[in-house]
This record gives structure tokens, C-alpha cells and sequence, in this order.
């Protein structure tokens, strides 16, 4: 899959924020908080840029089970319907949410153990109320940059990125919304399985995406495997 005539690595940071890691965060993943470490040895490798995203909803967000009625209000389980903002003939079913990741609260932070000092760029993503963005390059209908702070495609493209490696959270969504659309966007793509969580860690969750995974060509390693390595050693 790797391209040996050129490599410019950039490392993606995916929704490491306080809302999104146990014990204290709304949607807490176990583990999630313990990525701190790997993350940290991952930014201090010479990538050409490091990029973090960060969920950053309104208050009023469709994806809010207090922003439904009764009875279909249920965090998990109740369902709504979104539609596309920039097609409104076109909708999809999204699943509700507890509140999380608010602009301005501290659940919607990059967690104190992550040295954010070592970020180039943060895309505040999902700001749009009538909308998911579990990606970091697009909404859930594919839509690009209206609904976030920065175009990471365009921003990437711009730097001359060849390979994008991943991490963060989680696994089952974010993480793999964002390492698929990386690889839609042309960029070698490779998810860090020592720096990732999943809600579900079994076969419905992470082997499901790993399925996705295959699928869209982005390439699971270790931190240890020659691909990380590569990144090691790539002269700034």
C-alpha cells in the first residue's frame, strides 16, 4: 500500500477530550484516558504536522437527548432524523447522545495528559446544530469545512501531507470515520492500534471497523511495525 517515491507524515489526534474519557466524561471510554502515553511518544516523533480534532457542539445539538421529547428521547436508543444542510431532500437516521463535548465546558477540553502544546492545528468539529461530524474532514452527509473550524483535507493537501497516521477516539467511530475519509481524500492512511479505544472493543465494535478498515484500504499497525518506524527516522 505505501508509496516509497514520497512521504510527508502527518499525525491525526482524534477527540481526546475530557467528555470522551473515564472516569468523569459523559460518553467516558475505559482506557481512553490511559492513550495519554502512547499519544505523547507518538507527538514527539518528527511528523510534519500534528492535528488534533475536538467534538464541539452548541448547546441546542440534534444529537442531544435532551434537546427530544419524551418518550423518544433515550440516550443509545432513540433515533432522529437529520437532514443534509446543504440538500435538504437528502436525511439520515443519527442515534441520540448525552450531552457532551460543549463549546466552552470543560468536557469539550483535550485531556491535561495529553501535551497539546505539541498540536500544529485543532479542528473544532460538529458545530453545526443540525448535524453529526464524527469525522474530522466531513459531516455525515459528506460535507466539507462548512461544519468545522479548519478544511483538514485542504489543510493537509496544502502542507504536501502523503500519509496520515491516527489515534484517539474512538476506534468504532470517530477514529474510523476519520482514517476512511483520509484515505477518500488520496492520503496513505494508517490507524495506530496502541493509540485507540472502542466503545466496543469486541466484534460488533473494533471488528466491525476493522472490516471497514480493510475495506477502504487504511492499514491497522503497531507502533512498533516498519510504518511507524518510517516516521522515526524521517529527517525534518
Amino acid at each position: 500500500m505505501e508509496k516509497q517515491d514520497k512521504f510527508v507524515p502527518a499525525l491525526l489526534v482524534v477527540d481526546m477530550q475530557e467528555d470522551f474519557c473515564a472516569p468523569n466524561g459523559s460518553l467516558g471510554v475505559e482506557g481512553g484516558r490511559e492513550l495519554a502515553s502512547v499519544i505523547n511518544e507518538l507527538l514527539q516523533l518528527p511528523f510534519v504536522l500534528k492535528v488534533a480534532t475536538k467534538d464541539f457542539h452548541p448547546q441546542d445539538h440534534i444529537s442531544f437527548d435532551t434537546c427530544h421529547p419524551p418518550p423518544n428521547n433515550k440516550s443509545f436508543e432513540s433515533k432522529v432524523m437529520a437532514t443534509n444542510p446543504q440538500n435538504p431532500s437528502e436525511w439520515k437516521q443519527l442515534t441520540l447522545w448525552p450531552v457532551h463535548c460543549v463549546q466552552g465546558t470543560p468536557g469539550a477540553e483535550i485531556i491535561p495528559e495529553i501535551d497539546a502544546s505539541k498540536f500544529d492545528f485543532v479542528v473544532e468539529k460538529g458545530r453545526d446544530k443540525r448535524t453529526e461530524m464524527f469525522s474530522g474532514f466531513a459531516d455525515m452527509f459528506g460535507n466539507r469545512s462548512a461544519v468545522a473550524s479548519l478544511d483538514l483535507a485542504a489543510l493537509l493537501k496544502e502542507r504536501g501531507i502523503t500519509h496520515v497516521y491516527t489515534v484517539g477516539l474512538t476506534g468504532d467511530c470517530c477514529v474510523k470515520c476519520t482514517a476512511v475519509d483520509a484515505r477518500k481524500e488520496g492520503f496513505e492512511t494508517f490507524v495506530i492500534r496502541e493509540g485507540t479505544r472502542s466503545v466496543d472493543e469486541g466484534e460488533s465494535g473494533w471488528g466491525a471497523a476493522m472490516k471497514g478498515f480493510q475495506a477502504a484500504d487504511v492499514l491497522v499497525v503497531s507502533i512498533n511495525d516498519k510504518q511507524v518506524g518510517r516516521v522515526r527516522t524521517f529527517p525534518l
